[in-house]
């Protein structure tokens, strides 16, 4: 019966603290846009796979060295 005495005001100092947490979050503007992060990921630009003109440029540099040198 004594543990009671400790962890019913544990228990309430913890809630505030998630109350305060909460409403903090929801001052700072956490939950304003909700969605836009979910459609974000189907408008995501697929270019960083294909190879860049600027990687072609250096292959075809480095093989011209090779083609001169003969």
């Amino acid at each position: 019966m004594d543990i009671i005495y400790a962890l019913v005001p544990l228990s309430i100092l913890l809630i505030g603290i998630a109350v305060l947490v909460f409403f903090w979050a929801v001052k700072s503007g956490q939950f304003e846009d909700l969605e836009s992060p979910a459609h974000r990921i189907l408008f995501d630009d697929d270019d960083d796979l294909k190879p860049s003109a600027r990687s072609e440029e250096a292959r075809d540099s480095d093989s011209e060295p090779s083609a001169n040198s003969k």
